[in-house]
């Protein structure tokens, strides 16, 4: 089923960084010169918009917040609001593909 794999693509990501300190969150990450940080944040604006899609709501900005130790929380509630919206399944499908590229990029 999608939505079961998106919330553990989603699960797994957050077991992987939900430990991290400000300053592993501030690190370089795989993709261009993004932060760790800014990578997970652009995921966490897709989630959003695809809840927002879905739901037929307008797409708003996801609060980037001072401390990036929040963004595994705003991941699990964003990935909750496109399930309850509920997303299409090629949506699901895709925003679960971003998930796992998203987590291979932070190494």
């Amino acid at each position: 089923m999608p939505d079961t794999d998106l919330r553990l693509a989603v699960d797994r990501l957050i077991g992987r960084v939900q430990h991290w300190t400000p300053a592993r969150w501030a690190r370089p990450s795989a993709a261009d010169s993004m932060t760790r940080a800014d990578l997970v944040h652009g995921l966490a604006q897709r989630l959003a918009d695809a809840g927002a899609d879905a739901s037929g709501e307008p797409r708003r900005p996801v609060p980037r917040l001072d401390n990036d130790l929040a963004l595994p929380d705003q991941l699990r509630v964003l990935t909750a609001d496109a399930l309850a919206a509920p997303a299409p399944p090629d949506e699901i499908d895709r925003l679960t593909v971003d998930v796992r590229e998203t987590a291979g990029q932070l190494d």
